[in-house]
């Protein structure tokens, strides 16, 4: 980092020169590192490393961090350069302009689906050296779902509705030609708009994204955007405060209904021939909206299509045959009625739809039907009460007997396990002890502890881990034992239990 920081004495420009410096601080921007920091243990330690060099390339780095740091950074390094420089230490042309910037104007490029913004603003150094930060605000929470991916509806880890995230950033010198093209493919083309945006509400809006980028683990980001993230952090910092983002509606039971009844009675739903499998259906779709699209659920696009139907439905829903076969021509109906209530172009509305039927395409094969597998469907409502979807495979895998009748071993009579309810603690207390004749209370309850976070799905990651040990041929009861380990050690600490499950799903495959 330090030869990388040499380049600083080659630019004359603060704008280069706070580019460099934020690509040297996106090595480890979104990296974990065991039982610390990172930014402290590699941020503040290069803090410690520069000073020590006491180089005019390492003063030209501390001058950069001082004003694109983390805070601790910001002051240790700004004590280092003043050292430093009080021992003569020569420092770079452009050390007395960095930071120096002031801000100009706030745009923003948004399609008229909502998915996406393009917030550009526009900065000076005192008049001089006029550049403009581009970032993209994706108001979908993850790519598009892969339905040939087997294990991708167990694996995929659920955020928070959100406003949105960050995804990509860059920079350009050529202001005027930018806005000017922005402005053209808003005049040009319906499904964009391009508006002026307050700086301050731009502000709320990229430091609530980047929070959320940066609080998500493996953000599906461009893989340049480390290279960019200080400086965009401290290209929001000075725009003015005082913006405020709206809160999501509230829809509650009373409200979504309404929605779907009014839906129903419409004449986009009239072509619809089983009302029922509809209701249910439309219940679906405005309750992803509602939870999992900010509290939009009349909002319609063609990304929002594709993941609620090849990515959301496949891992989270147990749908019914009639359901699986109504979803995709409700949905269609829902985009032509909904689309039409918010405004959407009819341009929209054809694109979304042409989406939609692509998607429908693929359907079949993302989404499988527990049947599919040779599950019995008691079995399947027994272990999804919840009628979640994505908890099918691990708690198959936590409780996989729950049928035939069976004698009790040093009892009399038979157990039948098709009676016993594995989500009822107590039940799921006897299947446990059936798996494990003759297993002493400990054992049973390190067990039953096990099961239940499985059961839950909390934390992801355990999972995932088994999933690995089984992918590289650990048997079933094996895995079982090892996550028990784990949790007895660090099952009250998340980080830790998190470094630790990450480790072992890094075991070597057994002999």
């Amino acid at each position: 980092m330090l030869q990388h920081a040499r380049e600083l004495l080659a630019v004359r420009s603060p704008l280069d020169a706070e580019l460099i410096v934020s690509e040297i601080l996106g090595a480890w921007w979104g990296k974990r590192v065991p039982g610390g920091d990172v930014e402290e243990v590699i941020g503040e330690a290069l803090v410690d490393h520069a000073t020590a060099a006491g180089t005019p390339a390492a003063l030209g780095l501390l001058i950069g961090m001082a004003y694109m740091g983390t805070p601790r950074q910001a002051a240790k390094a700004e004590r280092a350069a003043l050292d430093l420089m009080g021992n003569g230490v020569a420092r770079p042309g452009w050390a007395d302009h960095v930071g120096m910037v002031a801000s100009e104007e706030c745009f923003v490029s948004r399609d008229v689906y909502g998915d996406q913004d393009s917030v550009v603003c526009t900065y000076t150094y005192g008049g001089t050296e006029r550049h403009a930060l581009v970032v993209l605000v994706d108001r979908n929470k993850a790519g598009v779902f892969d339905p040939t991916d087997p294990f991708a509806r167990a694996t995929r880890v659920v955020r928070p509705p959100m406003p949105g995230m960050v995804r990509d950033a860059w920079v350009s010198s050529r202001v005027d030609d930018l806005l000017e093209q922005c402005r053209r493919e808003g005049r040009e083309n319906p499904l964009i708009r391009f508006e002026p945006l307050d700086p301050r509400d731009a502000r709320a809006l990229l430091l609530s994204a980047l929070d959320v980028t940066d609080d998500t683990r493996d953000p599906p980001v461009n893989e340049n955007f480390g290279s960019y993230h200080a400086f965009v952090r401290a290209r929001v910092d000075i725009l003015p405060p005082g913006g405020r983002l709206p809160d999501p509606p509230v829809y509650g039971h009373d409200r979504r209904a309404t929605i779907a009844a009014r839906f129903l009675a419409s004449e986009e739903a009239g072509h619809l021939s089983d009302l029922s499998a509809a209701s249910r259906c439309v219940d679906r779709i405005i309750d992803y909206g509602c939870t999992h699209d900010f509290g939009r659920p009349l909002r319609v696009s063609p990304v929002k299509c594709e993941m609620f139907l090849l990515d959301w439905l496949p891992r989270k829903v147990l749908l019914s045959p009639t359901e699986q076969e109504a979803v995709p021509h409700v949905l269609a109906a829902w985009v032509r009625w909904a689309g039409r209530r918010t405004g959407l172009p009819e341009e929209g509305i054809r694109v979304t739809l042409d989406a939609l039927w692509d998607a429908t395409a693929k359907f079949a094969d993302a989404y499988r039907d527990p049947a599919a597998f040779g599950l019995d469907r008691a079995v399947v409502d027994r272990l999804l009460p919840d009628g979640d979807l994505e908890a099918l495979p691990r708690r198959a895998f936590a409780l996989p007997f729950l049928s035939g009748t069976h004698r009790r071993t040093g009892r009399h009579g038979y157990l039948d396990l098709s009676t016993l309810d594995p989500s009822d603690p107590d039940d799921r207390r006897v299947i446990l002890e059936f798996e494990h004749p003759g297993g002493d209370e400990e054992h049973l309850d390190a067990h039953e502890r096990l099961t239940r976070r499985l059961w839950d799905g909390e934390p992801p990651q355990l999972w995932d881990t088994a999933q690995s040990l089984l992918d590289v041929g650990y048997e079933r009861h094996e895995i079982l034992h090892r996550l028990i380990d784990v949790l007895d050690l660090h099952g009250d600490d998340p980080d830790a239990l998190h470094e630790a499950l990450r480790a072992l799903r890094h075991e070597p495959a057994p002999e």
